[in-house]
């Protein structure tokens, strides 16, 4: 099932939509940055809770972790799946090394994520609202990646392989909720032990 005689509106859409949430995301942390810096005391609209803020991601090493406030990254990285979804439901045809460094690009962004998700529940102890709607569209924006990249023959030329990772696509969604349902679960277990050293210190 190659690119050349499947096109891959499904995937184009899925790419516009999870950029313009992520960009969106990324833009309201920037303006929540923005607001700390004018005023650092100030609570954030974000700030739902000791637990549920962005104040501590913003203002910790992680939340720079190049120099600059990370979600500049995500202003400006969300704009490549954006233009390859419009190119896709265009009808555009990309070349194997073009599909294998977005593929890269991807595979990078669903890194700094992940390390992000550990960062935010095992150093700061807290989730940053705007974070987990960046997470919500990267995890599965990189799910989907990957199998079209097997699908398009950009892993392997077999035909076998792509046929099958024609049929995985189906399954990227179910991929998805279980990745949600681990970050959930580790966030239940990790407030539990938050508010426990929140007790130890109050009684």
């Amino acid at each position: 099932m190659s690119e050349q005689r499947t096109r891959p509106v499904g995937f184009g859409i899925w790419l516009i939509l999870a950029s313009v949430i992520g960009w969106w995301a990324a833009f309201q942390l920037t303006v929540e940055k923005f607001a700390l810096l004018e005023n650092p005391e100030e609570s954030l609209a974000c700030d739902l809770s000791p637990f549920i803020q962005c104040s501590t991601n913003l203002q910790s090493w992680q939340g720079s972790v190049f120099g600059f406030p990370n979600p500049i990254i995500g202003i400006a990285g969300w704009i490549a799946p954006l233009v390859v979804g419009v190119a896709i439901i265009a009808g555009a045809r990309f070349p194997r090394w073009f599909w294998l460094t977005f593929g890269a690009g991807i595979t990078f962004a669903f890194g700094f994520v992940c390390w992000l998700i550990f960062q935010s529940l095992y150093d700061l102890f807290v989730l940053c609202p705007w974070c987990m709607v960046t997470w919500a569209v990267t995890i599965p924006t990189f799910f989907a990646t990957i199998v079209h990249l097997f699908r398009n023959g950009s892993f392997s030329r077999s035909a076998t392989v792509q046929e099958r990772a024609g049929r995985l696509m189906a399954w990227v969604p179910l991929a998805t909720v279980l990745a949600f349902a681990i970050i959930i679960a580790l966030a239940q277990l990790q407030q539990l032990d938050f508010l426990g050293e929140v007790a130890r210190i109050l009684f």
